[in-house]
Formats: structure tokens, sequence, C-alpha cells
């Protein structure tokens, strides 16, 4: 009898999960959770962003080189932060996903590489403000992914995470303000360098030498145009999330 009363609840148990995890509500969820693959964007910035001096080192003068060479060490420590926002973003929302019934996500690596946290880097405008935004996200994840299949659950994850996510978009925002600026300045650097040498090449003596300067020109050229449009579909993408994250929270409950 009491064998029979387990199922019985077990069965249940598993009726309320189905039915909590196909309400209209839950299918926004997913539908959120399944928009974390736009941070993408944000994230070959960053990794671009990284690899500033390799290639502006060919179009370096020694001084400038010594100069870039001491801020790339600077680059390459930040940067292993950086990309933790979009770790830490792209966890918050597949959990979500997962409590409300999608199981298509696997965040065991993502959760291992946010464990360790960021911390302040002043000169790029990540401040303390943003590393408590993200710790915050970090332990609303871990305690997402202990919770049963059930819409309260994700009321509850939603509702504390309104706040940090917020600041955590806030600090996306201002590193992809950093890295457009830095890529003008490569901009500047590379084109610059090419523009000025040019008009000295001999086009009779050294015909394949201005060929090959020209087509880097043009391509060069190219590739800024672009990083300019990703960086504006990074930020777009950023503001849908924004936007679909805060219509998600106004729909929220009323808490007893």
């Amino acid at each position: 009898m009491k064998l029979s009363r387990l199922f019985l609840m077990l069965g249940l148990l598993a009726i309320l999960t189905g039915c909590a995890s196909s309400t209209p509500r839950m299918a926004e969820v997913r539908a959120f959770a399944a928009d974390s693959p736009k941070l993408g964007a944000y994230h070959e910035l960053t990794e671009r962003y990284r690899n500033t001096y390799q290639r502006e080192q060919p179009y370096l003068s020694p001084d400038a080189d010594a100069r870039e060479r001491q801020l790339d060490a600077n680059r390459q420590q930040a940067c292993d932060d950086f990309v933790k926002l979009q770790y830490g973003l792209q966890a918050y929302m597949q959990t979500l996903g997962k409590l409300a019934g999608d199981n298509q996500y696997d965040l065991e690596d993502q959760v291992k590489a946010i464990g360790s946290g960021i911390k302040e880097w002043p000169d790029s405008g990540l401040d303390s403000r943003h590393v408590n935004a993200f710790a915050g996200l970090t332990r609303l994840i871990a305690r997402g992914l202990t919770r049963p299949l059930q819409e309260n659950a994700v009321n509850d994850i939603l509702r504390d995470g309104q706040q940090p996510v917020q600041d955590v978009l806030d600090a996306m925002r201002t590193l992809l303000r950093l890295y457009d600026k830095s890529n003008d300045n490569e901009q500047k650097i590379v084109l610059g360098m090419l523009e000025s040498a040019i008009p000295f090449v001999d086009p009779q003596r050294e015909r394949l030498l201005l060929a090959l300067a020209r087509s880097q020109q043009q391509e060069k050229q190219a590739e800024y145009r672009l990083i300019g449009l990703r960086y504006t579909l990074a930020r777009k993408n950023l503001d849908l999330i924004e936007q679909r994250h805060r219509a998600l929270v106004e729909q929220l409950p009323t808490k007893q």
C-alpha cells in the first residue's frame, strides 16, 4: 500500500512538473533561453580585442611596439574576465530554460568557467558594481541548478536576477565601447601606416610590393567596415536580451 502511494505521488509530481513547463509563460522563458547564442557576437569581439597587438605589431614603430606590448600583457589578463561575463549571462539564461522544461542545456562546463569569479579592471570601466553583479548571477545559477522544474523556481530566479542581469549587461556594453575605441585606434595605426608608405613605393621598380600593399589596404578597409557592423549587431543583441528579460520580470506574479 505504501509503495502504491509512493508511485502515485511520483506520478502526480511528474504531471505537475509537465503542466508547469507547458504553460505559455514557460514557453516564453524557454524562448528567452534560446536567445543565449546571440551573446556569441560579444564573445567574438572580446577575442578580437584580446588579439589586438598581434594584428597591430607589423605596422608599429619601435617605440609604439614597446608601448603596445605592455598594454597587451594587461589586455590578456583582463579578457579572461571579460569573456566570463558572457559565460555567466548565458548560463543564467540557460538555467532559466532548464527550469522551464528545456533539457537541451548542459551547464557543467559553463559553471566551471565562471566559478572563479572576476575582478575590477578600472581602466576598462569594469568596476565593483559589475563584479558584485556577476557574483550575484553565479549564485543564482548555482541555486537554480538545485531547484526542481517548476514555475515558482523560474519566478524566484527571475525576481532575484533582475538587477544583476541589468548590471552585467551594462558591463558588457561598457566593454563593447572599449573594444570599439580600440578598433578605431587600430584602424588609424594600420591604415595610416599603409597610406603614408604606399606613395613612396616606386611603381616601376617595386610593382609587386605596390600591388601587395594596395591589396592589403583594401582588405583592411573591408575588415574594419565588417567589424563596425559586428559591434552594431552585438549591441542590438544585448538590447534584445535586456528587453526580453525585462518583459519576463514585469510579468512576475506579486510575491506573497
